[in-house]
């Protein structure tokens, strides 16, 4: 049971997790209570089967704006090497928790997305961002490394390195329109629409074959630090073992029969959704 105090955690009937931040008057800053129970959720959706796909969006007209600076900067300069290191371990165990997740996440940005909150839309898989969107890797401006929780990994990857070093060297804030011309974000939608828009998208993942989505998170990950053999190889056993799912022949015996496809989720031959050894 998934039952978060910092925030707000609905399931719907389709499948929907939905992770919704609600500190709007401070644009939904983050806590250490907040980062530790994001990343423990995180972790926790992964053993859930009836989640199918995962809905992250922040309530009021901000996404997150980062770390809280009036309860997290003043406790920092109180610790030593070893305290801030356990801090900046928390904050990043969060990113690898959203990337190790074997469901598909979409990230409603419905409004400023800066620090820590530009990073966890960017650890997401799809990004739909509102008119009004902001989004910054602002580190550098209060005197930090650009480099935090897997920004200076997962940027370039999304944006290419050009855009990636002006974002994270500079610190600047861009809209939602530049945002999507550097492929920082999918689609651009009125404000009033940006959830309902991310929230459909989520249900259309949830519908889909929650075991091969499982599979093709995996294969997005573990070929980043792979040859073309090695990828081509490891899809191909991916692959094979999608095909000993009851899914495929539910596919196959729809489409035959001139029928609707239901899947049937995660659960078959492979519970876990996790390729072979060898395929990752």
């Amino acid at each position: 049971m998934i039952s978060p105090k910092t925030f707000r955690y609905e399931l719907s009937r389709s499948g929907v997790a939905t992770i919704t931040l609600t500190r709007p008057d401070t644009l939904n800053s983050l806590t250490f209570e907040v980062y530790q129970e994001l990343t423990d959720t995180f972790a926790a959706l992964d053993r859930q089967d009836a989640v199918r796909a995962v809905m992250i969006t922040g309530e009021g007209k901000a996404f997150c704006s980062g770390g809280d600076v009036n309860s997290i900067i003043g406790e920092l300069f109180a610790r030593d090497m070893q305290g801030l290191l356990a801090f900046t371990r928390v904050t990043g165990a969060l990113i690898r928790n959203i990337r190790a997740l074997r469901k598909p996440v979409v990230a409603a940005v419905n409004g400023t997305a800066v620090g820590a909150g530009a990073v966890i839309a960017l650890a997401s898989d799809f990004r739909i961002a509102s008119t009004s969107a902001k989004f910054g890797f602002i580190f550098p401006r209060v005197g930090l490394c650009g480099a935090d929780m897997g920004a200076a990994y997962l940027l370039p990857r999304v944006v290419g390195l050009a855009r990636a070093n002006e974002l994270l060297f500079l610190g600047d804030v861009v809209n939602a329109e530049r945002a999507l011309a550097i492929g920082l974000v999918s689609k651009v939608v009125a404000d009033d629409a940006c959830v309902a828009e991310s929230l459909a998208l989520a249900e259309r993942l949830a519908s889909g074959p929650a075991f091969a989505h499982a599979m093709t998170k995996q294969m997005l990950e573990s070929e980043y630090a792979m040859t073309l053999d090695q990828a081509i190889e490891a899809e191909a056993q991916a692959q094979a073992i999608c095909m000993q799912h009851p899914d495929f022949r539910t596919a196959y015996e729809a489409w035959k029969n001139k029928q609707p496809i239901v899947f049937q989720g995660a659960s078959g031959p492979f519970q876990d959704g996790r390729a072979p050894k060898g395929a990752a």
